[in-house]
């Protein structure tokens, strides 16, 4: 039986499109070049947050890292909200859920667009 490909993966942008600022999180989702961006995509989509644990199934093994590059060096504000989920032996384990407030979406925006650029275009961008 074949498995079910998740929906961020289904489909990508052509060659011809070009990220930009205003393009949707969902869209922005599909393709990312970077585990720091395809963060920075998921936490732009209405709604979500995530903890340590769920950024695993992006890639991302090291969460709290991350989101320090997002914010030292891309001056992106999070939330962070202590909680406990269960371990992988079902005990208590400490986390924090990191979320973008509605105020810094639209700076997120902007960032993502810089990272989704190949790299020789993110220098010339940031110059």
């Amino acid at each position: 039986m074949k498995k079910a490909t998740p929906q961020y993966q289904q489909s990508s942008p052509s060659q011809e499109q070009h990220i930009t600022a205003s393009a949707s999180p969902d869209v922005l989702l599909v393709d990312m070049p970077t585990k720091i961006a395809r963060i920075l995509a998921y936490v732009l989509m209405p709604c979500n947050s995530l903890n340590r644990f769920e950024a695993e199934l992006l890639g991302d093994h090291c969460l709290n890292s991350t989101v320090a590059k997002l914010a030292n060096q891309y001056g992106l504000e999070f939330q962070r909200q202590p909680e406990k989920v269960p371990n992988r032996w079902g005990a208590p384990c400490d986390v924090i859920r990191y979320s973008l407030p509605e105020s810094q979406r639209q700076r997120a925006r902007a960032v993502l667009a810089l990272l989704s650029k190949p790299a020789k275009g993110r220098k010339e961008a940031a110059a």
